[in-house]
């Protein structure tokens, strides 16, 4: 099959759906993000991508905290609500049920399954938005999102994002082991 150019706007999908928490003025305030990925594993650096105009930039870089919370699908339609409105003239800190770890300033939401606390560590100027690197302080979840210890994505049932069709999804099945599927090659 031939290969056909679609644009410069083609997107790596899917992006986990998260929610970007950062403290406003001493009020909660929380945003929609799908722009996030991990950068290192030590120290453990989290990425989030923000355009310059969002409430939330100002704030990061005020505070130097911000929290990422990763909902369930359950929750899509509040987290979708949060990147429809601005914290600007919508106050959204009654949306969700609000706890803190060791960050003052990085709300996290008692209702999503994972949530991250980050102290900024650097910040990337873009264009249009701004990197914000974050290393992880502290990962909050419950036992009942846990197999043998670790996060089960099954069990947390989060949200991805595609782009450009601008689409939710819930996660599906299991395909595999990450870095043994591919040992049969190896031989």
């Amino acid at each position: 099959m031939e290969k056909i150019d679609i644009g410069r706007n083609g997107f790596v999908y899917p992006m986990p759906v998260a929610l970007l928490g950062t403290k406003v003025n001493d009020k909660t305030n929380f945003m929609a993000l799908g722009w996030v990925m991990r950068a290192s594993m030590n120290p453990p650096l989290l990425t989030v991508s923000v355009n310059k105009n969002h409430l939330t930039n100002k704030a990061i870089r005020e505070n130097k905290t911000f929290s990422v919370n990763f909902p369930s699908v359950d929750l899509m339609e509040k987290t979708d609500y949060c990147g429809l409105v601005s914290g600007k003239s919508t106050d959204k800190s009654e949306l969700f049920e609000i706890y803190y770890g060791n960050l003052e300033t990085a709300p996290l939401i008692e209702e999503c399954p994972l949530s991250l606390e980050c102290k900024l560590n650097d910040i990337y100027e873009m264009p249009t938005s701004d990197l914000f690197i974050g290393e992880i302080e502290s990962t909050y979840t419950e036992k009942q999102y846990l197999s043998d210890g670790k996060p089960d994505i099954k069990k947390m049932n989060p949200a991805v994002l595609t782009m450009p069709d601008n689409n939710y999804w819930g996660v599906g099945k299991n395909i595999g082991k990450a870095w043994d599927i591919g040992k049969n090659l190896k031989k």
